[in-house]
């Protein structure tokens, strides 16, 4: 890591790149435009606190190829990986397998890290949701499987059309992402909806199980709304992983590192390395 400004005033001390646990994953063009300085100007500023930045929402599909590969250079000029987001659920939708396997070697040809596998609105059978895996994995890419109780979930529904949906049962997710592990996903990220957004009340008894049963270590909470990354960081500690917008982390990296916080966190989150 570069050297700080102000470096005599003490923080958490954070693990270096790569890191394994307290990981940052940041959307990248989706609620805004990205081009290449706004995205040098933000790792030239936060790149030693971002561990990767994810596409959302099929953006990269708009783009000019040569554009989608400059970003994706410039991130692994800043040790950050690359994610492509959950867009190969708008493949499986088009029911044209050939279009799934173009797609993962366009993703390894223009420098992707990794292939997010999703399927929030879809119905698709377990076993060929890991053979997925299974193919991103055979490319040479890294599978990113995202799993969630809540049927539907990917476009920012509301409550109400969700709660229409029904949800899984938690079970079935700890199952899943077990699964998902030996297929060959080394990271499994956790759907908010149905947990923290687009509901009622937050489902905290389900991220207590998953906790539980999964470990923090394995797994990535989507949390890309303040006050949801503040909850996870107060319970869970500065290192859990966590999927933000890339606007927001300079406040989730002062939460890690103990430098500012809200009332219930300020001055109050801290670590112990025992080195």
């Amino acid at each position: 890591m570069e050297d700080r400004a102000f470096s005599f005033i003490p923080s958490n001390r954070r693990d270096p790149k790569p890191r394994r646990r307290g990981l940052t994953e940041v959307r990248g063009p989706y609620y805004t435009p990205m081009g290449a300085r706004y995205l040098s100007d933000l790792l030239e500023t936060m790149g030693d606190w971002i561990d990767t930045l994810k596409f959302a929402g099929g953006s990269f599909r708009l783009m000019p190829y040569a554009r989608v590969k400059q970003l994706i250079d410039i991130c692994h000029e800043h040790e950050v990986t690359v994610s492509t987001g959950g867009f190969i659920e708008h493949l499986l939708a088009l029911q044209r397998e050939e279009l799934v396997r173009c797609y993962v070697d366009e993703c390894r040809q223009l420098g992707f890290d990794i292939v997010e596998v999703s399927m929030g609105f879809l119905s698709l059978p377990e076993e060929d949701f890991l053979r997925l895996i299974q193919l991103v994995r055979s490319a040479g890419l890294k599978p990113k499987a995202e799993v969630g109780i809540q049927f539907g979930a990917g476009g920012a529904t509301r409550a109400e059309a969700l709660e229409a949906e029904g949800q899984r049962d938690v079970r079935h997710v700890i199952h899943l992402a077990r699964r998902c592990w030996e297929a060959g996903s080394e990271l499994i990220m956790i759907e908010s909806e149905g947990i923290t957004e687009s509901v009622r009340e937050w489902r905290t008894d389900a991220i207590a199980t998953i906790a539980d049963e999964l470990g923090l270590e394995r797994v990535m909470f989507e949390a890309a709304d303040p006050a949801v990354f503040q909850w996870y960081v107060k319970n869970y500690g500065p290192e859990v992983n966590l999927f933000v917008d890339h606007s927001q982390v300079i406040q989730l990296e002062a939460l890690r590192s103990g430098t500012w916080g809200t009332q219930s966190l300020f001055g109050r989150v801290v670590t112990f390395k025992g080195e």
